[in-house]
């Protein structure tokens, strides 16, 4: 009959206790909440504001390019009068901008492409088969990666100069291909490890070879990942100027960055053109916004895809 309530007594006595010892953490808990709430607050509003900052100057840059230079050296915040594309005209024939365009198409398309095209099956292979040689190839991969281009570009003009593929567009895209690799290859990785293996075992049960189940079933399959890899090689080698810049010396070989520069160092001499420096700025960069506009969503689920391997 005293049970009852000595068991009640019990518990309150309990609940009392865990109270006091639970108040306190709670508190902490709320605190430490506050501050991560703050926090995140304040990173929100800087990256918002970086990016506010960035789509001023990109407005700011076309505007200038519809102006000439007398207007921009007298009010650099003005608006253009008119949307003559004078600048643009100036940029693609003085700059001679029209071969250089044609050069980085041909060269960003052919080196991106060879690049997946090479990187898709060395990394569908190191990401299926597991043992001590594709754990190293994957690891030399890896450290590729660390390899500051600055390191490797007097070896690299000394070894093409040796082959005569110096100044040549050849050469560039050799070039693109073999210091794109090792990231496109440790990117496609993971998202061949991401794939499900029981397509691919029920393939080989069916008698189908290796490649025609890389072929037929897993490449469909990593679309996603492998446009990803191809749009960032695309906007890698289209941006892409040290290497150009350095390997290239004829102006009808040069790539967009390097006609940009050597249009920047004509107007040295002949009096800066200010609107014709904007535009040519747009003409480099303004297709690969549009590039990433398009594709950016993409481009973001295909970089998390494989994230959880």
């Amino acid at each position: 009959m005293t049970t009852a309530p000595l068991l009640r007594e019990e518990t309150s006595t309990r609940a009392v206790v865990t109270g006091r010892y639970d108040g306190p953490r709670r508190r902490r808990r709320a605190a430490i909440g506050r501050e991560r709430s703050v926090l995140r607050g304040i990173g929100l509003l800087l990256l918002w504001a970086f990016v506010a900052l960035n789509i001023a100057w990109m407005v700011w840059m076309v505007i200038q390019a519809f102006r000439d230079t007398r207007s921009i050296l007298s009010d650099p915040w003005g608006l253009p009068t008119s949307l003559d594309p004078v600048n643009f005209v100036t940029a693609w024939t003085a700059g001679d901008f029209a071969t250089a365009t044609l050069n980085s198409v041909s060269t960003t398309l052919i080196s991106s492409f060879v690049t997946v095209a090479i990187a898709a099956p060395a990394a569908y292979y190191l990401g299926r088969v597991e043992n001590r040689f594709t754990n190293a190839l994957t690891m030399y991969f890896v450290l590729g990666l660390g390899i500051p281009v600055q390191v490797i570009l007097i070896p690299l003009f000394v070894m093409l100069n040796e082959v005569y593929l110096t100044d040549s567009l050849i050469g560039l895209n050799i070039v693109y291909v073999g210091v794109s690799m090792p990231f496109t290859v440790f990117l496609l990785i993971a998202f061949f490890r991401s794939l499900p293996q029981e397509l691919e075992e029920a393939a080989a049960l069916d008698g189908t070879s290796a490649f025609g189940t890389f072929w037929r079933i897993t490449l469909p399959l990593a679309k996603g990942g492998i446009l990803t890899a191809f749009v960032l090689q695309v906007i890698s080698h289209w941006n892409e100027t040290l290497l150009a810049l350095t390997l290239l010396q004829s102006t009808d070989k040069y790539t967009l960055p390097v006609a940009l520069i050597s249009f920047i160092q004509q107007q040295t001499y002949s009096g800066a053109d200010w609107g014709g420096l904007f535009a040519g700025l747009c003409i480099v960069v303004l297709p690969m916004l549009v590039i990433y506009l398009w594709l950016g969503r993409r481009l973001t689920e295909g970089l998390t895809l494989g994230m959880g391997k």
